[in-house]
């Protein structure tokens, strides 16, 4: 079985070592991802990068102190992990992802965390709950598609606890981005929505988020994006142009 090896990058090796979830420096939210990167390794922020003997990045996993994540959760002295890939289903079976996740258990303990503490959901752009239940990772909440996860180091540690996002949509009037720098994807998305909504003469408001506070206080469960009309959540998750398009044009005929 082939070797692996983890690299822990940080502000002063991304610009080398990469960041996995997005490799053309030329694209839209590389610049966005690696100015916000940089900027929260001071809240802690970090990435594990899995990498082949050869060298080529297979994995990886992104996490911070749970206080200050970019989801709507609340946990005093865990580890939250953001996101975790492994890029095909062979390496998957091989078990590199429980390697990432022990990774950050390990992480956790060095830093005298109370554990380890995850969003999961069965649906896209988040780890399903599976992965993390194989690694010991047990499920105390759940709202909607997304469960909250945890896998103590210290017993006696208070649970960590979602934050009520369902009834916060209701004060968004008209149409509404909101997104944060935390996924490269999401610079294009809003690009492109935006360029659609002039299209068919919509008023988009954007709202980009800059403090994990306010990621805290999102009216959906991913965090760091979310389409909203008049009260209504319409996307958790970065979506194309087509998407958008397809959306609107069924509330026009509602």
């Amino acid at each position: 079985m082939e070797a692996y090896n983890i690299i822990d990058v940080n502000a002063e090796n991304v610009a080398d070592a990469g960041m996995f979830c997005i490799k053309n420096k030329k694209a839209p939210g590389y610049a966005a991802k690696l100015d916000w990167f940089k900027q929260k390794c001071n809240d802690g922020l970090g990435i594990k990068l899995l990498e082949s003997e050869d060298g080529k990045p297979v994995g990886f996993v992104e996490f911070i102190p749970a206080e200050k994540a970019w989801r709507p959760i609340q946990a005093d002295n865990y580890l939250f992990i953001h996101c975790i890939v492994v890029q095909s289903k062979s390496l998957r079976s091989q078990g590199l992802a429980s390697t990432l996740i022990n990774s950050c258990e390990e992480e956790a303990r060095k830093l005298g965390k109370s554990g380890v503490c995850v969003m999961a959901s069965d649906g896209v752009w988040i780890a399903d709950k599976r992965l993390f239940q194989r690694n010991g990772f047990e499920e105390i909440e759940k709202s909607g598609r997304f469960e909250l996860m945890v896998k103590k180091i210290n017993p006696n540690a208070e649970d960590p606890k979602l934050i009520d996002w369902e009834s916060k949509a209701g004060d968004y009037k008209g149409w509404h981005i909101l997104y944060a720098d935390q996924c490269p994807w999401h610079v294009k998305s809003v690009e492109d929505l935006l360029n659609a909504a002039m299209d068919m003469e919509i008023d988009l408001n954007v709202t980009h988020l800059t403090d994990p506070a306010q990621a805290q206080q999102m009216p959906c469960g991913y965090g760091t994006f979310a389409l909203i009309h008049n009260g209504e959540v319409l996307a958790d998750h970065y979506i194309s142009q087509t998407r958008f398009r397809n959306i609107v044009r069924k509330k026009f005929q509602d």
